[in-house]
């Protein structure tokens, strides 16, 4: 039997980024470890509620993503979203919350957790929620792409993935190395931590946990050994929600609706959006739960021939609600695109950016989702038309219900649990 180790999840991001890792501390936790979840400070109540220990990080994203930075990256353009004073601070939170902590798990969007495992000696794990590791079987964030038997090709998307690292490595780089030095670590090489020589043992096979579903991604032939697909970490402490009664009146009145929510995607007109969103459900003549989300959606006065059609809420647990609902309209994240495959139906996908078309494209792929529609082209028409696909295709339907009943016989918190009890008793 393991032995119990106090264990840091470092996590920051949206909400979709930060309920995988809360997930995966809590199976960390039943199986009988001291967790502590490390993440942003505007996260604290949802994450002492679960019953964890929390430990606050700088940076809200709401806030970066409302700022003018975060409005030109969700629109796809290039931006710098954290300024070099909130990186140093985010750093310096991090070593003080995992101090004195036996094992560090962090997630991508914290990808410096890094330097504070080298800091503090421990055994460390990366765990993401996307298939960032490099690969020849398809380039940087592209993973719906099939795998193609081509040198030059294969060489093309393995490249990619390192000009990505390269240029992540030169943005943060003056202060990484600053934050090092007062840490008494060595400097960085210019092209960053692949590439240095004094490597510790310890970094050295960095064990990467991916809470991606092998039914939606493959595992890559040439990812190492020490990378795994553990399938989906799903927060399923929220199974006992009580939806407001008015809610649930409004599910009975009528033929199943369908759901639309952009989760934590803020968008720069939430007015105009929720407007194509309206049109849309009164030309495909279907009635919707709308998830008003991050961004606002539906808070607008709503047209009276409209009013009894849907029903806005700020948030609803998704593995109550998508089983609830035919269909569901969304942004691509991966934790939506998780739980809207686990429920076994199909999906309209509307990705902003990063790698939600990546997403998008992979269930339209498998068949579970119409093609999907790129905010920027986003239309009353072309909204409307997939709406109607997603919810009378019979074959997609058929489709998104297998898959569904594939995901859910996965445990992927179980899954990662085990793969960190293996290499502790292995130190």
């Amino acid at each position: 039997m393991i032995q119990s180790h106090k264990i840091t999840v470092l996590a920051i991001g949206s909400t979709g980024d930060i309920y995988p890792y809360c997930a995966l501390a809590l199976g960390l936790q039943q199986a009988g470890h001291q967790v502590t979840v490390a993440t942003n400070y505007n996260f604290e109540n949802f994450v002492r509620g679960l019953g964890l220990d929390f430990a606050a990080i700088a940076g809200d994203y709401r806030l970066l993503l409302s700022s003018e930075s975060g409005q030109k990256i969700l629109q796809g353009e290039t931006a710098k979203l954290i300024e070099d004073d909130l990186l140093k601070q985010q750093m310096n939170d991090a070593l003080a919350a995992a101090e004195g902590t036996e094992v560090l798990i962090f997630n991508h969007l914290a990808i410096w957790g890094y330097h504070v495992a080298e800091r503090l000696e421990v055994p460390t794990f990366l765990a993401s929620t996307i298939p960032l590791s490099a690969t020849r079987s398809f380039p940087f964030l592209k993973f719906s792409e099939e795998p193609k038997a081509n040198l030059a090709k294969g060489w093309l998307n393995y490249s990619s993935y390192i000009l990505i690292e390269l240029l992540s490595t030169w943005q943060g780089r003056a202060v990484t190395n600053s934050v090092r030095k007062a840490w008494g670590l060595p400097k960085l090489p210019a092209l960053g931590p692949r590439f240095r020589r004094d490597r510790p043992r310890y970094l050295s096979f960095l064990p990467i946990l991916y809470g991606v579903s092998p039914s939606l991604v493959s595992k890559p032939k040439d990812w190492s050994s020490s990378i795994y697909l553990t399938g989906v970490w799903f927060l399923d402490r929220l199974e006992h929600y009580e939806p407001p009664a008015a809610l649930t009146q409004f599910l009975d009145a009528g033929e199943t609706p369908i759901c639309v929510g952009f989760g934590s995607m803020i968008d720069a007109s939430s007015e105009v959006l929720t407007n194509i969103v309206l049109a849309a459900l009164l030309a495909s003549k279907q009635r919707a739960v709308i998830l008003s989300g991050w961004g606002g959606l539906g808070k607008i006065k709503i047209p009276d021939d409209l009013k009894a059609q849907i029903f806005i809420v700020d948030a609803v647990p998704h593995s109550w609600l998508f089983s609830q609902v035919k269909a569901v309209v969304y942004h691509g994240g991966s934790g939506t695109t998780a739980a809207v495959c686990r429920a076994g139906i199909p999906a309209v996908v509307v990705p902003y950016f990063a790698d939600q078309a990546g997403w998008a494209n992979r269930l339209y792929r498998l068949g579970v989702s119409p093609k999907p529609i790129p905010r920027k082209q986003l239309t009353v028409e072309s909204l409307a038309d997939a709406i109607k696909v997603a919810t009378s295709d019979t074959q997609m339907q058929q489709k998104a219900a297998l898959l569904g009943r594939k995901i859910s016989s996965e445990n992927g918190v179980e899954q990662a649990v085990a793969i960190v009890h293996q290499y502790l008793q292995n130190q």
